[in-house]
């Protein structure tokens, strides 16, 4: 028994209590503001990783797209008859007001399919629409079989206006409402700083069959047929350019890729054929340029991507890639 003159030593008194109260609280709250810091910053470092993870994703399809076409189509040169560049595209979200008198800023890589790419399994480069083994050889006067001037859907030239001319397919460059005006003998034929871009049916336009003079099936015949099959097989203008682009639909980086089967279900298999695919959200810049490079100098492509996350965190990337050079 504890003498009635002594105070135990057991148990707390209501002061102890309430300061050791106090105590646990002001621990608990640093502790939980802590923690939200660091949830906080988990959550900033998980989307900048996401950011950084599609922006190296979509970068990626550019670049091989990139190294693996025999021909870049978009951008062009750069042309001295008009007051915005052609050679740089650049697009950006909010949207940055258009160069000179072109009514919209847009960005625009497009190149042809590359010669190794056999969706459909059959054995056949899907380039190769005539499955002859050979690429691209009998080009019809709208060269991407699209019905469309230039790229179906696409601003070609950078005037912020999409299949415009007045020869309405014929017009593969949407530049000078002329058609089939550069054939394809490695002339720059309309002075524009390119060549072989805007061929008509006859492709070489020799006004024969294939290459004048020439037995280009290897059949002991020369010039044999209409001087539209250019590879002389009995067929006219049955191998067209497929095309592969890249752009912006707000702020989603879109791949448009050619595929070698009816994607519209309209009964046949031609330019207008073509699969679209997300591969990079939340973009705020879009550039791309062809880079000068000289009459014999190999052309190179410079890319740039920016994205921005939802708190305000950017993520960026600049590559610049050869065209053609994993051939």
């Amino acid at each position: 028994m504890i003498p009635a003159n002594r105070t135990s030593s057991c148990g707390f008194t209501l002061i102890e209590l309430l300061v050791s109260l106090l105590l646990a609280t002001l621990i608990l709250v640093a502790t939980t503001g802590l923690l939200n810091n660091t949830f906080g910053t988990e959550d900033v470092v998980s989307e900048r990783n996401q950011l950084q993870s599609d922006i190296r994703f979509a970068m990626q399809r550019m670049v091989i797209a990139v190294s693996t076409t025999p021909r870049l189509m978009l951008p062009t040169n750069d042309k001295p008859d008009t007051d915005w560049r052609e050679n740089v595209r650049e697009e950006t979200v909010p949207a940055s007001p258009p160069e000179g008198s072109s009514s919209k800023a847009t960005a625009i890589l497009a190149v042809c399919l590359g010669t190794a790419i056999d969706l459909d399994g059959d054995g056949f480069a899907d380039a190769d629409n005539d499955r002859d083994g050979r690429i691209d050889e009998d080009l019809p006067g709208d060269i991407t079989n699209d019905s469309e001037p230039g790229i179906r859907d696409i601003d070609d030239g950078g005037n912020g206006q999409v299949d415009e001319g007045f020869f309405a397919d014929r017009d593969d460059d949407e530049r000078l409402n002329a058609s089939d005006e550069d054939p394809v003998n490695g002339v720059d034929d309309d002075n524009d700083g390119l060549t072989d871009e805007d061929s008509g049916s006859d492709m070489n336009a020799d006004g024969a069959p294939g290459l004048a003079g020439v037995d280009d099936d290897g059949d002991g015949q020369v010039d044999e047929g209409s001087n539209s099959d250019d590879d002389e097989d009995g067929s006219n203008d049955e191998d067209w350019i497929d095309v592969v682009a890249f752009y912006l639909q707000g702020n989603t980086l879109i791949e448009r890729h050619a595929v070698p089967w009816d994607e519209t279900a309209n009964g046949s298999v031609d330019g207008r054929d073509y699969i679209e695919s997300v591969i990079a959200e939340n973009v705020t810049r879009f550039r791309v340029e062809r880079v000068a490079s000289g009459l014999t100098g190999p052309q190179l492509v410079e890319l740039t991507l920016e994205s921005t996350g939802p708190d305000g965190s950017l993520v960026s990337m600049t590559r610049r890639v050869r065209v053609g050079a994993a051939q």
